[in-house]
């Protein structure tokens, strides 16, 4: 027979269990690679796509919303999910369900239909998502193995959002843009196969409720609050069509907030964020997020319509880009050994930041080098350098029976962070463009997003230095009761 992985507890160390754990490794890594390429794959094909469904300039930036806010705002909901009804399972159908949308959107003949699709495909990756981490958290004990892993997880997870520009750009050219989303399609169904195959359900309890009016609340209000920010581009502050979004978004989250306190068993326990590691790290998230999320679309912007890149030369051009940010994100757990998990989240933030701030000089005539390569591996490596720290301090606060939730938590904080912040900066780089188009304009507006990004991370970088748990405090027994499939307790970070 062939061997199943047990997706949910630890086993005593020896040379089989440890190729089953990485089995378990490898198969989260491959789903987080997927659904982190997507975010970022459509970029260089975007003006292929306009072209042939008659997309506005709005429209092209919800190919990229429509997936993001899916994705974030479903992902709290997914995270629970994997809880209460198994890792496996919900890995299975989150990956079946993105397969699926992936095939829909690259058959769109309709503008409106890829939206649909990459909106489906979001949901898809919200259920898929935090399976993948609380799979790995579950089948690797916590300490240097465990970090170990989660740099793993997190260098794939960068790779896929890195690699998505070579490889839209290499399928752009050579076949068409539709195949930025097929491409999907047969990977999935060999992952699906081979997840059915060696992995082992594993799940925390036995309840089958689940909040749904929290997770679609939660959605409404976050993707309202984007949509307003976008509609400021066309309308301005004041216009109603603007207002409405604006004032709905904030008032459907006090809504979800309202339901989560009063609700038997809710999407998101607000006790949850009680724990300072969870809550500091999400919010660090969030920030890290905003930014990193939008170098990715500017970037390949300016380098197609600003330096005449084809989709090809853009998505090699940031090549260097992408391997910092892998090479970062895998450095992390050594490094974090030595100076800590908040001191490297601080040096990773500076060094982003130092790379927004030089990418922000661009001009319409910048050389690769210093315009392109170098800002890009700055910013990218500051990125992974300052993620694998923040997840791992997230998720180790993580309660028995929460492991779900908290990764899911991680990925929508850093998700629902790129999908606001593209929209806000979106908004700065236009009203700094004006109705002009021409290459000097269309630069100054991309510089002064840039800007506007490393403002935002200096400001996160004040937040993780005040208030980011520097040790953790002694174990603490759980009040809650595993069931026999849920490792050891986490230690539970400082408050």
């Amino acid at each position: 027979m062939t061997p199943m992985v047990d997706a949910s507890t630890p086993a005593p160390p020896s040379g089989r269990t440890r190729t089953r754990t990485w089995a378990v490794v490898l198969a989260a890594c491959v789903g987080q690679f997927l659904v982190v390429l997507d975010v970022s794959v459509v970029n260089v094909a975007l003006p292929s796509m306009r072209a042939d469904l008659g997309l506005s300039a709005i429209g092209l930036q919800w190919v990229l919303n429509a997936y993001s806010i899916a994705f974030a705002g479903f992902m709290l909901l997914g995270g629970r999910a994997a809880d209460l009804y198994g890792r496996k399972r919900m890995f299975l159908v989150g990956l079946g369900l993105f397969t699926a949308a992936s095939l829909a959107g690259g058959l769109a003949q309709e503008g409106w239909q890829l939206l649909a699709a990459r909106a489906a495909q979001g949901l898809g990756a919200a259920v898929l998502a935090p399976a993948t981490l609380t799979l790995l958290t579950a089948a690797v004990p916590e300490g240097a193995a465990r970090a170990k892993a989660i740099g793993t997880w997190m260098a794939v997870g960068a790779g896929g959002g890195a690699a998505g520009g070579l490889v839209g750009g290499v399928l752009t050219d050579a076949l068409s843009w539709r195949w930025v989303l097929l491409i999907n399609v047969p990977v999935g169904v060999l992952v699906l196969a081979g997840a059915a195959l060696w992995l082992a359900e594993g799940r925390t309890d036995g309840r089958s409720r689940i909040d749904l009016l929290g997770a679609v609340l939660v959605t409404a209000g976050l993707a309202s609050v984007a949509y307003g920010i976008v509609q400021t581009e066309e309308a301005g502050w004041t216009a109603t069509e603007t207002l409405v979004p604006l004032l709905g978004g904030p008032a459907l989250l006090a809504l979800f907030v309202l339901v989560e306190t009063r609700t038997a068993k809710p999407l998101m326990p607000l006790r949850v964020l009680g724990a300072r590691a969870v809550a500091s790290a999400n919010v660090a998230m969030l920030v890290i997020g905003s930014a990193t999320f939008s170098m990715w679309y500017f970037m390949t912007v300016y380098a197609q319509n600003v330096l005449d890149y084809s989709a090809l030369q853009a998505g090699l051009a940031l090549m260097p880009s992408s391997l910092a940010v892998v090479v970062g994100s895998k450095s992390a757990p050594r490094l974090m050994a030595r100076v800590g998990a908040k001191n490297l989240a601080l040096i990773g933030t500076v060094v982003a930041a130092a790379g927004f701030g030089w990418q922000s000089t661009m001009t319409v005539h910048g050389s690769y080098l210093a315009a392109v390569c170098l800002p890009g591996v700055l910013m990218m490596a500051g990125a992974g350098l300052a993620s694998t720290p923040l997840a791992s301090l997230a998720t180790s606060g993580a309660a028995p029976g929460e492991a779900g939730l908290v990764s899911g938590l991680v990925n929508t904080s850093r998700t629902m962070g790129g999908a606001l912040g593209l929209a806000v900066l979106s908004t700065v780089a236009a009203a700094r463009t004006g109705d002009v188009a021409d290459p000097a304009a269309l630069t100054a507006g991309y510089a002064l997003a840039f800007r506007t990004a490393g403002g935002v991370l200096l400001g996160g970088l004040l937040v993780m230095l005040l208030w980011l748990p520097r040790h953790r405090a002694p174990l603490i027994t759980s009040v809650r009761t595993a069931s026999p499939d849920v490792p050891a307790p986490a230690r539970p970070l400082s408050r």
